[in-house]
């Protein structure tokens, strides 16, 4: 597996005798993933090189010029782990928004939200999912999220998995997850793998 702050042996013991470990800025801008492949996934989409010079050739099994680039757009998110306990208390979501979109199917352009105002109800049709943050809030989020049939995918955050199975009853929805449980179960039940 490579990761992000894989350097080569050379880079590794400079950056280190330098004071330098993996996770450092210094270190990470090195690293396969900022220094390889985003470049390379920038200059393809656009067609030209590292250096600005437009790609010479045309795409495999096609007259299309390389310079030329492809209509396309990437979006990249760092993998890391988040403590349990304050993905537990909800001190989380911000940097879980992304994850949710994923497993929603990643429709349209990913949502963000900041750390210090996290609303009640989050209802995005355009991504075709719903998350309720704050139980009291479920009759109004009940409305919104069944009057639009193009959400498929909810997440319901609640410790109670009564209070759960009851919301869900409400619900038009293919799929429901109830956070943290079920992102904190999958993990533990990895790590006894």
């Amino acid at each position: 597996m490579v990761t992000n702050n894989e350097v080569s042996e050379e880079e590794s013991k400079l950056l280190k005798n330098q004071g330098y470990k993996p996770g450092d800025e210094e270190w990470e801008k090195l690293g396969i993933a900022r220094y390889v492949t985003w470049p390379r996934t920038v200059c393809s989409i656009e067609g030209h090189d590292v250096n600005g010079q437009p790609l010479k050739g045309n795409y495999i099994g096609s007259e299309i010029p390389m310079a030329d680039g492809f209509k396309a757009n990437a979006i990249y998110f760092k993998l890391g782990f988040l403590d349990k306990t304050k993905v537990s208390l909800g001190r989380e979501f911000s940097r879980m928004l992304s994850l949710l979109w994923m497993k929603a199917g990643a429709h349209g352009i990913c949502p963000s939200v900041s750390e210090n105002s996290v609303p009640d109800m989050l209802v995005y049709p355009e991504n075709r999912f719903a998350v309720l943050n704050t139980e009291s809030a479920f009759s109004t989020f009940a409305e919104q999220v069944n009057s639009h049939t193009e959400i498929d995918t909810i997440f319901i955050i609640t410790d109670s998995e009564n209070a759960y199975k009851d919301m869900i009853k409400h619900l038009d929805a293919k799929r429901t997850f109830q956070l943290y449980r079920d992102y904190l179960d999958n993990f533990r039940i990895n790590q006894q793998r």
